[in-house]
């Protein structure tokens, strides 16, 4: 029996985790469970699935925890040692915390050697080479959770990544993929969070919207595999049923097709090298009907030359776009900024911001800091 721990559980990722891991109770064993805030799901799901230990980030939200498990044989405690004591332990964990916030839970859970699935794209993007490092130091195995990469491992030769001649990252463009940039001025944050395709959480919901996500994509693709970044590319795919694709120098492509859901790379990460069972209906191509490619626009969707552009220059450059992403996201959700400003921010923030490579975990929470303040003062110039 496995041992899980879920890092993020009570969000779009952590339920989805959660579904699969209760559907097999044979099969894997929950030992740890955190949540920021919601203490209601992260105890129901405690509950439900026998947890060893629950953690709630929020201090605060400690004594309505013990009152939520009172009675029962789980454990809990709260704060941010907390959440990253709790990431060491199990065989496999799944990092779902969102944001930069996740990134020293995930180290932690690198230490213990085991399989560490990435949900979220931050501490790749921000401290890539940290991670990567980490990993290779204690043993541990990282699989992607994102659809997009899980999909490229599924494709990839890692045994022979010579023979592979490009990656394309396909994205579904969001829900203005068909709006001119005068329309998307007055979207609004419902507007932004209605995703065509998929039901994720809020801050990814936006970074898909402007498509930011695909930015972040493409420098964890160049992270987690071996091929030059002029040899990633990114496509519009209105369906998001061709999740990525891989191709090699013979001119074979390869590429994983699945339903919308999350719980199909889940599974692949759950029981890898294995296969696991989801309640799935198989995927029905005679009613899809065709499947769309088209090429991004950039100039609409500026967080794409952004991110390449971070990814070329290196060093501390993709922590601050992604710093100022966050900060920019989470303004715009509260109404302070207009939606076009999110990507402006993070342009003049990468403008007016630069800083050596970050070598330690320190030096990388430090540009993390300096680009969120650098932001808010960004946006003290901005009129929603």
């Amino acid at each position: 029996m496995r041992t899980v721990t879920i890092l993020g559980a009570t969000g779009s990722v952590g339920t989805s985790t959660l579904d699969l891991v209760e559907r097999e109770p044979d099969r894997f064993r929950v030992r740890a469970l955190t949540a920021n805030s919601d203490v209601a799901g992260l105890a129901a799901a405690a509950i439900r699935t026998n947890a060893e230990l629950a953690v709630v980030a929020d201090e605060s939200k400690l004594p309505a925890l013990r009152d939520a498990l009172h009675g029962t044989n789980i454990a809990c405690a709260a704060g941010r040692q907390a959440v990253i004591a709790a990431a060491v332990g199990a065989d496999w964990t799944m990092a779902a915390i969102v944001g930069c916030a996740g990134l020293e839970p995930v180290l932690a859970a690198i230490s213990g050697g085991k399989t560490v699935v990435l949900a979220n794209k931050e501490p790749l993007v921000s401290a890539g080479e940290l991670v990567l490092a980490a990993a290779a130091r204690s043993g541990a195995t990282l699989l992607p959770a994102d659809s997009e990469h899980n999909a490229i491992f599924q494709c990839f030769d890692f045994t022979r990544s010579e023979r592979v001649r490009r990656i394309v990252l396909t994205g579904s463009g969001g829900p203005f993929r068909d709006w001119s940039t005068q329309a998307m001025r007055d979207v609004t944050p419902d507007q932004a969070l209605a995703h065509p395709n998929w039901s994720m959480g809020a801050k990814i919901s936006i970074d898909s919207a402007t498509m930011f996500n695909k930015g972040l994509e493409l420098i964890e693709a160049a992270r987690l595999f071996p091929v030059a970044p002029a040899r990633i590319e990114i496509v519009i795919h209105r369906q998001s049923v061709v999740h990525s694709m891989v191709e090699y120098v013979d001119g074979s492509t390869l590429a994983q097709l699945g339903p919308s859901d999350m719980r199909v790379p889940i599974a692949h990460t759950l029981a890898w090298p294995d296969r696991l069972p989801t309640p799935l209906p198989p995927l029905d191509l005679v009613a899809l009907g065709r499947l769309d490619f088209e090429a991004p626009d950039e100039a609409r969707f500026p967080a794409l030359r952004l991110a390449r552009e971070a990814l070329a220059a290196g060093g501390a450059r993709p922590a601050i776009l992604n710093a100022a992403n966050e900060v920019a996201v989470a303004a715009f959700l509260a109404g302070r900024i207009g939606f076009l400003e999110i990507a402006a921010i993070v342009a003049d923030t990468l403008n007016a911001y630069d800083a050596p490579a970050p070598d330690t975990l320190d030096a990388v929470l430090a540009v993390d800091a300096e680009a969120r303040r650098m932001a808010q003062e960004r946006m003290k110039d901005s009129v929603v």
